[in-house]
């Protein structure tokens, strides 16, 4: 199933309210026979209490449940919100065309066949799509698994699913209905409050991001989680998720990690975007938090249950065992939180707890011994250590110790710093279900292992450090785009997808990127070698210049650091020599001569195009190694300079730019500043197919690019 948007369905936005909070619902298709999907819906929304009123439809039966059911949705006596097709695929457009006629506001389709089988399917989905259209309805599915609202106000459970989650204030969208099932069943199990579920199937009409604009300023939805398994429309995604995101948090699954789909491309840039990369970036940019697994979602949708948000990522571990406290030290660390040291007051409230050789430490082992009321007294110091902002308490089932005991001094500590979260392990059969449930009461999140708490307390830093984060746009930079636009031209009008060297490098001058100085000298002209190496100045660079090899020093078509007339020759033989060998069929058009730039550290910047996402801006550490490291980072272009910072500051590598071993750090404003530009340039031209800059030097004074490679769009791609 896929997230997509027809777009001739141009109409504007109506209120999905009648969908998800609907007063009337007819069945169409319900049924009498049990295991029937039609009688299961029925079902569901007559046992789990739906408020409204429900309409049976069946030509065959006079009532269904001891309901009153009616031959046709025509003959209802009350107008409907929605109607849920449960019938034949052959059935289902029949049933669309009479539930517009009839007035109906919104359709829920469950029936598949449609788009996803292929073939007629396709057809299909489009006619139906025709009729929601022509009578102004709005439609989830075709090919879903319903519609769930537990707000008790409405307690609508008009799916095929057996159960119905606690209410809570975490809505969901799914695009799969066979993992929607798992979904709510994960949801019960674990007491995760559900307010609204929404399979959407193929969602030729109501998508996700509908869902989230709907959700955006519903105050039942405090959180909304997303399993995907494509977006639609990015771009629309990510500007709607980048508001949301300000204040209520977006936990995203999203399937095809995988790099099989990663297409064949002749760039560093192209060929390190992998099929998920575009994915990434745009999540990042967003502020939308990724899970990668369903139980990591709901690792991190429990923990913003949490009374309270961290202030910082400052975090105490309180165990009674100490091969989970020592686990939780690996996981706290692995999520980038920082178990700080206890303050001087902090340990003198610990000492009379513990025997004078114990040591007094975070994490801290109270061992096996520990007591409910240790627990209280140890918890109680550390929230009101000034220094510690979150707390982690574990507790390990010893004999004799009641799990509801140490519950319930967990809960009675964390009264005492309402304003301080805590986020607890209980690690026994299940999570220990009863004090699992007393905790969860308390607003106290509780896991089964270590690394499911750090990991939801690290979204919570996220999500936190997201909001704090002051919102910006892209600030346009003063370029020269006639330049760009002409030199771009010139290579159309010259039948060329490649530019040249010295086209590349002034399309970048163009742009404000800072170069270095590049002349091009067709193949076999000695004097104008000569002249345009004085004009360039020693030392120099000289590089092949041929549309037939990208890669220049496979060849070995560099030869650098050239500090005179008679070398310059004698290093013009030899590569030409070596090019005629490595390639004896590629075309040689000349050399380029550049100034060497000696020193800095070695990053790339690059461009792509994805064919849904657009252009995706690229940085990382540059040089021959870069597809072997792959330590880059994408995002969507263009960028803003938090967001170019975030580049920046993102790669694993990031430490070699700020210095090491005594050398000063680079200018990051300076690599910002070039983001910046390549992602003005990528959002101006979509002409630019794939954009290398490597090596793009950087120094603490600023950037050179010293190399360049372009590639354009096929005419008319």
């Amino acid at each position: 199933m896929t997230d997509t948007v027809d777009p001739s369905n141009a109409t504007s936005m109506t209120d999905l309210v009648p969908l998800l909070a609907p007063r009337t619902i007819a069945v169409i298709g319900a049924s009498r026979r049990a295991g029937n999907m039609g009688q299961q819906v029925l079902s569901n929304l007559i046992d789990y209490g739906f408020t409204g009123t429900v309409y049976p439809v069946n030509p065959h039966a006079p009532s269904i449940r001891s309901v009153h059911a009616y031959r046709a949705i025509g003959d209802v006596p009350e107008p409907v919100d929605v109607a849920v097709i449960v019938v034949p695929r052959d059935h289902a457009l029949e049933a669309a065309q009479a539930c517009g006629e009839a007035g109906v506001k919104g359709l829920i389709v469950i029936t598949a066949g449609f788009r996803e089988v292929g073939g007629e399917g396709v057809a299909l989905e489009h006619r139906l799509m025709e009729i929601v259209r022509r009578h102004g309805m709005r439609m989830i599915g075709p090919n879903c698994m319903g519609v769930i609202n537990a707000d008790p106000a409405v307690s609508m459970n008009a799916t095929f699913a057996p159960t119905m989650p606690p209410f809570g204030h975490s809505a969901f969208v799914s695009q799969s209905g066979a993992l929607g099932l798992s979904v709510l069943d994960y949801a019960r199990e674990y007491g995760i409050g559900i307010s609204q579920f929404v399979s959407i199937g193929n969602s030729p009409d109501v998508t996700s991001t509908d869902l989230l604009e709907r959700w955006e300023t519903d105050p039942a939805v405090k959180v909304i989680l997303m399993y995907v398994e494509n977006f639609g429309d990015p771009r629309r995604f990510l500007e709607t998720a980048s508001r949301i995101t300000k204040h209520k948090p977006i936990i995203v699954v999203k399937s095809g990690r995988s790099r099989a789909g990663a297409r064949a491309a002749s760039s560093h840039t192209g060929a390190l975007a992998a099929s998920d990369t575009a994915v990434d970036a745009m999540l990042a940019q967003a502020g939308v938090l990724r899970a990668s697994s369903v139980e990591d979602l709901f690792d991190m949708a429990m923990g913003f249950g949490v009374v309270a948000r961290p202030r910082s990522r400052r975090t105490a571990v309180l165990t009674n065992a100490g091969g989970p406290g020592i686990l939780a030290a690996d996981a706290m660390e692995t999520q980038g939180l920082e178990l700080v040291d206890l303050s001087p007051a902090t340990v003198e409230a610990l000492r009379p707890l513990f025997p004078p050789e114990a040591s007094i430490r975070n994490p801290l082992d109270m061992i096996a011994s520990a007591t409910p009321a240790g627990y209280k007294a140890a918890l109680t110091a550390f929230l009101a250590d000034p220094h510690i902002d979150a707390v982690v308490p574990i507790f390990v089932p010893p004999f004799g110790v009641r799990q509801e005991d140490v519950a319930e001094a967990i809960v009675s500590a964390a009264e005492t710093r309402p304003d301080k979260p805590m986020l607890a392990v209980l690690m026994g059969l299940k999570g220990l279900p009863q004090g699992r449930a007393e905790l969860h009461e308390a607003g106290i999140p509780a896991y089964i292992f270590p690394e499911s708490a750090a990991r939801a307390l690290n979204a919570l830093n996220r999500q936190r450090e997201w909001e704090e984060r002051v919102a910006a746009s892209a600030t346009p930079r003063d370029v020269d785009r006639d330049g760009a636009t002409a030199i771009i031209a010139g290579a159309r009008a010259a039948g060329r997808e490649h530019l040249t060297q010295v086209e590349s490098i002034a399309l970048l001058r163009a742009y404000g990127v800072p170069v270095a100085e590049v002349r091009y000298v067709a193949e076999g002209d000695g004097a104008e070698l000569e002249a345009a190496a004085a004009a360039v100045g020693y030392p120099l660079v000289m590089k092949l210049s041929s549309a037939d090899i990208t890669h220049k020093t496979d060849v070995g078509g560099v030869h650098v650091s050239i500090e005179d007339v008679d070398e310059l020759h004698r290093a013009h033989e030899q590569m030409m020599e070596r090019v005629r060998a490595a390639a004896p069929t590629a075309r040689v058009d000349g050399v380029v001569l550049q100034r060497m730039v000696q020193g800095g550290r070695e990053t790339i910047a690059g461009i792509t195009r994805d064919p849904r996402f657009g252009a995706l801006l690229m940085f990382g550490l540059g040089g021959i190694f870069v597809e072997a490291l792959q330590d880059v980072i994408f995002r969507v272009a263009p960028v803003d300079d938090a967001q170019a910072l975030d580049m920046v500051r993102g790669i694993r590598g990031t430490r070699v730019l700020q210095g090491l071993r005594g050398e000063p750090p680079v200018s990051e404003p300076a690599i910002v500043d070039a983001l910046c530009r390549l992602g003005q340039l990528a959002a101006d031209f979509p002409d630019i197919a794939e954009l290398d800059v490597n090596p793009l030097l950087a120094f603490p004074h600023g950037v050179v690019a010293v190399d360049a490679r372009v590639l354009l769009q096929l005419s008319g791609a």
